[in-house]
């Protein structure tokens, strides 16, 4: 469903849909099963500008709409929902929040290098023991003079030991809860930052997830992003932007789950005729492209309103409805391939495994419920 877009953005979807099945289908696979993550794809990338849309034109950033975001991402997911991942941590939460709350110096000296592909971004504010209750978080930031001292670690970080430029939340002020949490942009060569050894994990094994730690790790005072005791509300609005590109991401994954499933139910013949002409079939095909569609406009509906009072509650309501019904849609998808669906060899397997975290990261299910919830009752 391209209604709606102008020609520009058609042309983009175009683009970006040939280089995804020229350039990343080729070895998904393989890099799914070694856990290989594609740096030359992403340099790729880099080079098209896909992973400066989110910085400005002066920056050398395309200044993208968050709507051209969601439309890059889902082409992507389609194909690889591992390099949308890294995507996203690069644009939606480290360029997008150095755009909007970063001083001059910070801007000028890293911008540049994310707009034109030279460096990655991560973004760090999960911990061992801080998860959904951010606010809990341990590590700590303490002024010394002209510097900043981060002792602690993050974990579950997208692009760690890949990524050049982190923005990463510690604590400031231990007494003041929600305001004494603050942004500091931490670049990779900081001394005292460390990552340690990549998760094994189910799925999205094509993208880097490993812990950041900090022992005694010394940053400029410049490098506080906004200002002290703001890092929670610069998390939330990075969250707000990100979590539509989660949302586009599924919509990607949705997608190439039901083309697989169409592709599958009219080769699969079985008592003397192609699955697809059972009702049982038919039904579930029609249930998931009803449920597509709906998730795809929710998604291009809370990126139009970035920047709006709106922004926050559409961005949960894209991010639950499509995280949840990407992970029906793959499931859906697996029945119909019956045995063969639980084979590697298929490309649902994958896409399965892939699809599963979508209802956890950058808020759970549960949470986005009590996010839209309490913009609605409060």
């Amino acid at each position: 469903m391209n209604a709606g877009l102008n020609e520009e953005q058609r042309i983009l979807v175009d683009e970006v849909r040939r280089f995804s099945e020229e350039r990343i289908r080729p070895g998904v696979a393989v890099r799914d099963r070694e856990h290989t993550y594609p740096k030359e794809i992403m340099a790729e990338l880099g080079g098209m500008g896909l992973l400066g849309m989110s910085v400005p034109e002066e920056y050398g950033g395309s200044g993208s709409s968050s709507l051209d975001l969601t439309l890059v991402i889902e082409e992507i997911a389609r194909v690889c929902p591992s390099v949308a991942v890294s995507l996203i941590a690069s644009n939606s939460v480290c360029g997008w929040p150095i755009s909007r709350f970063g001083s001059e110096d910070l801007k000028s000296r890293f911008l540049p290098g994310l707009a034109a592909g030279e460096s990655l971004g991560a973004f760090a504010v999960t911990e061992p023991g801080a998860g959904s209750d951010a606010a809990s978080m341990r590590t700590t930031a303490t002024r010394d003079g002209d510097e900043w001292i981060l002792s602690g670690e993050k974990s579950w970080i997208t692009n760690a030991g890949v990524a050049d430029v982190h923005l990463v939340l510690a604590r400031t002020d231990p007494e003041a809860g929600f305001w004494g949490i603050s942004a500091f942009v931490v670049p990779r060569d900081s001394p005292g930052l460390t990552v340690g050894a990549p998760e094994e994990k189910l799925g999205l094994r094509a993208s880097v997830t490993a812990p950041l730690l900090f022992d005694d790790c010394r940053l400029p005072a410049a490098n506080l992003l906004g200002r002290e005791g703001q890092g929670l509300v610069i998390s939330m609005a990075a969250l707000d932007h990100s979590r539509v590109g989660i949302a586009a991401q599924c919509v990607g994954i949705h997608q190439r789950a039901l083309e697989l499933a169409v592709e599958y139910a009219r080769q699969r013949v079985q008592f003397g005729r192609p699955i697809a002409e059972f009702q049982a079939i038919r039904f579930i095909v029609a249930e998931m492209a009803t449920r597509l569609e709906a998730a795809r406009g929710l998604t291009r509906a809370a990126a139009v309103a970035a920047g709006t009072r709106d922004a926050g509650r559409l961005a949960s309501q894209a991010k639950l409805f499509a995280s949840e019904a990407a992970n029906r849609a793959c499931w859906d998808s697996l029945q119909i391939h019956g045995g063969n669906g639980f084979s590697e060899e298929y490309e649902i397997a994958r896409l399965y495994r892939d699809v599963r975290v979508t209802t956890i990261y950058e808020g759970t299910s549960e949470m986005q419920r009590q996010i839209i919830a309490r913009h609605l009752l409060q």
